[in-house]
């Protein structure tokens, strides 16, 4: 038999199951069943590291999808082979660090593989599209597929440029900021280590990030000049190039190091000058074309168009 339809009451059995479900949701948020993990224990002593030890860090078993897992081993094979086909490890890893990401060729392949996939299957698309208006013509289809592929993978390339510009320009911008910073910071009484320790504290950005990375390498052990000397190797930055040289030069030698910050600041915001100026008079030669082509000929056309129309009734 089955219950009056006015003895259910479908609120209080919705109420009844949210109820246990944050009953459950209580149980599994107690202390007692929260068990830090080891990334959890070990994240305190590796947060002011470059990037986490490969023998630190765990990997999740079954984390992926089959899907995943199965093409893994074949995009890192296609990876391997367009290593072989283009070359150029030294420079894909010199704008890998400049980007500010791991220095890893392989990964960087098989992202090209999957950018070309993608282009493979968008021209795929516009081949499709190509032998159905030309009637049946195979050979501009399967040219237009295998160009969408090699665009693929020299736009990942291209993408991999633009990304390392972009953050040196950012870095570039906060660079004067950051060494009027430091310039105080050491004419208070700090160190030079002391120095960047303020600096990175107080300051976020890119730079602050690769300073930071430079203070965990001198943390680890190495000297600083030697740590600052990889931060003027991971950029390609020639004014903060000069900037690690006075200060290795600083330190080595015992020079007044805020007297040559500042000066370095002021270089900087000197090149900085300099640049904005040459990009305005590039872009004055560009303004020039639509003043000539567009203003000018409206403004012409008003001026002897009442000419020509007196002329006309005058006749």
């Amino acid at each position: 038999m089955t219950a009056p339809e006015h003895l259910v009451s479908w609120p209080g059995a919705l109420l009844g199951a949210v109820l246990a479900l944050g009953l459950v949701l209580v149980w599994k948020g107690l202390p007692l069943n929260r068990r830090a993990t080891l990334d959890d224990r070990l994240l305190p002593y590796l947060r002011d590291a470059p990037r986490p030890s490969r023998l630190l860090t765990t990997r999740q078993v079954g984390g992926g999808s089959a899907l995943a897992e199965l093409a893994r081993p074949v995009v890192a094979g296609l990876g391997a082979r367009l290593e072989q086909v283009l070359g150029g490890a030294g420079s894909v890893r010199r704008r890998l660090l400049r980007a500010g990401r791991n220095p890893e060729v392989e990964r960087f392949r098989a992202e090209q593989v999957l950018w070309g996939a993608g282009g493979l299957v968008l021209g795929s698309v516009a081949g499709a599209v190509m032998w159905l208006g030309e009637g049946g013509s195979v050979v501009p289809s399967v040219v237009v597929t295998f160009c969408g592929a090699g665009a693929g993978v020299v736009a990942r390339d291209r993408w991999l440029t633009r990304e390392a510009e972009r953050r040196e320009q950012r870095m570039l911008a906060e660079f004067p900021t950051v060494a009027e910073l430091l310039a105080l910071a050491v004419g208070a009484g700090e160190g030079a280590v002391g120095a960047l320790e303020r600096v990175c504290r107080l300051s976020h950005g890119e730079l602050s990030a690769e300073l930071a990375r430079c203070l965990a390498d001198a943390r680890a052990g190495a000297n600083l000049p030697t740590a600052l000397q990889g931060l003027a190797d991971r950029t390609g930055l020639t004014s903060l190039a000069r900037f690690v040289d006075g200060m290795i030069i600083a330190v080595e030698r015992g020079t007044p190091l805020a007297d040559v910050l500042r000066a370095q600041a002021q270089d900087v915001r000197e090149t900085g000058r300099r640049a904005v100026m040459e990009a305005g008079g590039k872009k004055e030669i560009a303004m020039m074309v639509p003043v000539v082509f567009l203003v000018l000929p409206v403004t012409v056309l008003f001026a002897v168009y009442p000419g020509f129309a007196f002329l006309r009734f005058s006749i």
